[in-house]
């Protein structure tokens, strides 16, 4: 395989502050045969005048939309494209100069493998590196991987590499989903095709409070109607002591979300007891328990 185009999706709403940083960091891959497409999802701050800055580059096309989310924005991005391969960087993130070239290689071997994936560092919102806990790494399988591939969606979405043909054959990205839908996307491909795990940091992750993951509310309530519907259009797919293993980790999170985050401490119990009631045998369901417990009783001594 020679040296394919790749196209790199930027889906971007109010994201002025950051996507200078971000486009620097497509553009100087070592990788060249790169086009950036930039959806502008009904920006009102300046996003098209910083755009404007890079559209003398060849490698740059920006399309603004109406404001009708980042799924919507994320597909006309990829209809626009014309890469053989398909990457994508949140307006708020930043591409290492590498990561092309070290997760394009691995297709030339192997005709089914749909995604390669690698690892994410973090930064705070003035670019300062966060620190990472290898504790809290989840797994990086590499092959078949619907299994554990439900149980926790382990593929960091920027760093994500994508077989075209993937999207061509199974669709995009599912406009009924507002959130979770890289996950949605990764499990309908684990279908018919193989991951590959990189072993190599390719992306730098910003937290900060603008983005929408920090909500979680929102989170949970997809990745619930997700996980139902894959059940249901796929059943077998996911063994069943697997499902029951992954609603149960599911709701477990969801309570320690609840008990640190908004302090629904009944709530929380009541996901400890499903989770419980799902996979009695969960060591992190009970070890939710007790944390529960002892942030409602502090709460209660203040």
């Amino acid at each position: 395989m020679t040296s394919p185009l790749i196209s790199c999706i930027v889906p971007v709403f109010n994201g002025a502050c950051y996507l200078r940083e971000t486009l620097d960091s497509i553009l100087q891959q070592t990788y060249r045969p790169l086009e950036t497409i930039v959806v502008d999802d009904g920006s009102t701050d300046g996003t098209g005048e910083e755009v404007a800055r890079f559209l003398r580059d060849p490698r740059v096309r920006y399309y603004r939309q109406s404001n009708a989310g980042q799924t919507v924005a994320k597909n006309e991005g990829i209809r626009h494209s014309r890469g053989e391969f398909i990457a994508f960087c949140d307006a708020d993130d930043v591409w290492l100069p590498h990561k092309l070239s070290v997760q394009i290689p691995p297709f030339a071997r192997q005709e089914r493998l749909g995604v390669v994936y690698s690892r994410a560092l973090r930064m705070d919102a003035a670019g300062r590196r966060l620190p990472t806990d290898p504790s809290d790494e989840p797994p990086r399988p590499s092959g078949r991987v619907t299994a554990q591939l439900f149980g926790i969606n382990f593929v960091p979405f920027g760093t994500a590499v994508v077989r075209r043909r993937c999207l061509d054959e199974l669709g995009a990205f599912d406009e009924r989903y507002r959130m979770g839908i890289d996950w949605e996307l990764w499990l309908r491909i684990s279908l018919q095709y193989e991951f590959r795990f990189v072993d190599a940091d390719t992306v730098v992750y910003r937290v900060w409070p603008g983005q929408m993951s920090t909500n979680w509310i929102g989170r949970y309530e997809y990745a619930f109607r997700i996980m139902d519907a894959f059940v249901a259009r796929h059943p077998g797919a996911v063994p069943r002591d697997d499902v029951r293993r992954a609603w149960s980790h599911s709701y477990a999170q969801r309570a320690r979300m609840r008990s640190a985050t908004s302090q629904e401490y009944g709530a929380a119990f009541a996901d400890v007891a499903r989770a419980l009631r799902l996979a009695p045998a969960s060591r992190f369901a009970w070890k939710t328990l007790p944390a529960v417990m002892l942030a409602a009783a502090g709460v209660r001594r203040l």
